[in-house]
């Protein structure tokens, strides 16, 4: 092989492990993107908390993940560490439950690695509570004779509207005409 091969096998090598090299590198960015969590947490609107766990570019997550609850309260009331289960809500949803008592809290979510990711949030914690009672309804009983016939008289005048429409029609039917 003369200078001039060896320079070009040298050149096609180069530009080889130069676009491979290329080509990787969106990839594994987007793989250490993905190994991160966006964590979204919120009040229930009682005494629980809710966290929407995401990949970072918005995807829904796809895999169970280990989510760790601690919280601080009124009166430096601590809760936690709680581990949090996934909900049948959707993917990536969790929800702690009733873990909070009435008032403000500061919570603060944690996900270990691989997929690691942290969120804080203050949550107003309310006590449960359950709808009013419902009011009584009075039934009365209709008077006997008080126009509780129901729908069968209208039934009987239908029939007998129908059976002399007919009869009428027999009847101007049949006439015929003698020449």
């Amino acid at each position: 092989m003369s200078v001039t091969g060896i320079r070009k096998a040298l050149a096609a090598v180069f530009v080889g492990l130069a676009l491979t090299v290329f080509a990787a590198a969106p990839a594994a960015a987007q793989a250490a993107q993905a190994d991160k969590l966006k964590l979204v947490v919120a009040g229930d609107g009682a005494e629980g908390v809710t966290i929407q766990a995401t990949y970072p570019d918005g995807r829904r997550l796809d895999q169970v993940v280990r989510l760790v609850l601690t919280a601080t309260g009124p009166d430096g009331q601590k809760v936690g560490p709680v581990q949090l289960e996934p909900q049948p809500e959707g993917q990536g949803f969790y929800s702690s439950g009733k873990v909070l008592t009435a008032g403000t809290w500061k919570v603060k979510v944690t996900s270990p690695a691989p997929l690691p990711g942290e969120a804080t949030a203050t949550v107003q914690a309310r006590a449960a509570q359950s709808p009013p009672p419902p009011e009584p309804v009075a039934v009365t009983k209709p008077a006997e004779g008080a126009g509780g016939a129901g729908w069968w008289p209208y039934a009987a005048a239908g029939l007998v509207v129908v059976a002399l429409a007919m009869g009428v029609a027999m009847l101007f039917g049949r006439r015929r005409t003698t020449t």
